[in-house]
């Protein structure tokens, strides 16, 4: 069986929700940020990064989104989740959950964790990264708004795991400061998705 660690309004809940679109047997556990348990030494067994997500599977552990998505979608192929047989589309899948991970995620971590860049009492610097946090993140939708987004679902007509991925970091869209108007494509995308029984269950385990 599947293990998922996770912490509530975090990018583990893309690889929940997918695993409930699969119908995956899995388990969770909580890791409380609050009380810095993700620096705890068993969780750094688990996770020797020290966040979230991690999915423990019989054949080992794994971590990042991207990476997680993907195997939980190749493992219950008949989900249809991502390409089994067209390499070009499951590579597009991973460049789009690439670019979430690398490029739109980071910018959105700079509002709350700028300390990963520079001196935690460097508060200057620590207060231009916030300032800079609705520019960034939301150039990062609106590429995602005018270019990766092909039509009802991130891939077109076919819904795969990069949905799970997009409506998670659409969940920080009002906290970052970026202006929805200029999204209504995104937004749209994220309320079908908040609408799905797999996505409301995912939701409603994290924040019991």
């Amino acid at each position: 069986m599947l293990k998922l660690y996770y912490t509530a309004s975090s990018c583990s809940l893309a690889t929940h929700i997918v695993l409930e679109e699969v119908g995956a047997d899995y388990s969770t556990m909580r890791i409380d940020f609050a009380t810095e348990q993700q620096k705890s030494p068993e969780y750094l067994k688990i996770n020797p990064k020290g966040r979230v997500p991690a999915l423990v599977t019989d054949k080992g552990i794994l971590t990042e989104t991207p990476a997680m998505l993907v195997y939980v979608a190749q493992s219950f192929p008949q989900a249809r989740l991502a390409p089994m047989d067209d390499p070009f589309f499951f590579a597009q899948i991973q460049s789009f959950n690439s670019y979430l991970c690398s490029s739109v995620h980071v910018a959105h971590a700079h509002r709350m964790r700028g300390h990963r860049w520079v001196d935690a009492d460097d508060a200057h610097s620590i207060a231009a990264m916030k300032r800079k946090v609705p520019e960034s993140v939301g150039a990062g939708f609106e590429l995602i708004e005018r270019e990766m987004l092909k039509g009802p679902w991130v891939m077109g007509d076919h819904y795969t795991v990069c949905d799970a991925y997009l409506f998670t970091l659409a969940q920080w869209l009002e906290k970052d400061g970026v202006d929805l108007a200029r999204i209504p494509r995104v937004v749209d995308h994220r309320r079908r998705m908040s609408e799905r029984p797999t996505v409301k269950k995912a939701i409603a385990e994290e924040t019991a």
